[in-house]
């Protein structure tokens, strides 16, 4: 393999869709769970991969970041040249853009990565594939932290809708499900944003199926709630899954349209 080769970004250019303010909901969480993480950091790097035709994911992950860790500095990765020259611009005191892919071309290990409808396209027997190599390229577990942290997932074309897992450098943690709450009929809603590990075991038999069926029962259970808005009805509907369903997150999160599982309440079967 000549040094050329060996050099080629690891992975296949994607659609590119992106708008500005995507992935708010997905920030505003990691902010949340991950902001002590990255402040305690000494060096609190994370990446944005993936970020698409425009910068404007990179920039906004950028601003939030330094709302609690102000010395965050994000690397921009797109496996497209022109993309990364068209966001060349964009570059200013603590983001910068890089050519790469699945290698994560960054000199140290990442406290963030975050890869938002990156793998959408591929296939579902490549997923397990990429999570290890990008989970294998994070700041690793301390005696003081638990690493870095892995956060893939999917959303709709302007983030009301998005469904996303967590991961360390051991592997998967939870599954976040989050939505902006009047644009759902149903929780369930979100079954077409489950992410590319999820989304082909929507069905019966599979753990996502059925958490996904019994959040339904638990949000037509909670109609009395509605008369009180969208908000009360989600929270009185999550309430009620917990006494099923291992979730990892309180009142706090479920206010804004959030719900956390763990991994392997969901994993798919096999």
């Amino acid at each position: 393999m000549t040094a050329r080769a060996a050099a080629r970004p690891i992975g296949t250019v994607t659609r590119g869709t992106t708008n500005p303010n995507r992935l708010r909901r997905m920030d505003r969480w990691i902010v949340a769970t991950h902001g002590a993480e990255l402040r305690r950091a000494d060096e609190a790097l994370a990446v944005d991969l993936g970020y698409g035709a425009a910068p404007w994911t990179a920039v906004e992950l950028l601003a939030r970041l330094r709302t609690v860790a102000p010395r965050a500095c994000v690397v921009g990765v797109e496996i497209e040249p022109a993309r990364v020259a068209a966001a060349r611009p964009y570059e200013r005191e603590g983001l910068v853009f890089r050519h790469g892919g699945f290698e994560i071309p960054v000199p140290q290990r990442p406290s963030l990565i975050r890869a938002a409808n990156v793998l959408r396209q591929y296939d579902e027997a490549r997923v397990a594939e990429v999570w290890a190599r990008l989970c294998g390229r994070l700041a690793p577990a301390t005696d003081l932290s638990r690493g870095g942290l892995l956060v893939e997932g999917t959303c709709d074309e302007i983030g009301r809708r998005h469904v996303w897992v967590a991961l360390g450098p051991e592997g998967p943690r939870t599954v976040t499900f989050a939505a902006r709450l009047g644009s759902l009929e149903r929780p369930s809603d979100l079954a077409e944003r489950l992410p590319k590990a999820l989304i082909h075991r929507n069905v019966p038999g599979e753990p996502v199926h059925t958490f996904l069926r019994d959040f339904d029962r638990a949000w037509a259970a909670a109609a009395p709630y509605a008369s009180y808005g969208a908000r009360q009805r989600w929270i009185r509907a999550v309430r009620e899954l917990t006494a099923d369903w291992p979730v990892v997150d309180g009142p706090a999160r479920w206010r804004q349209g959030e719900v956390t599982v763990e991994w392997g309440a969901l994993a798919p079967l096999g």
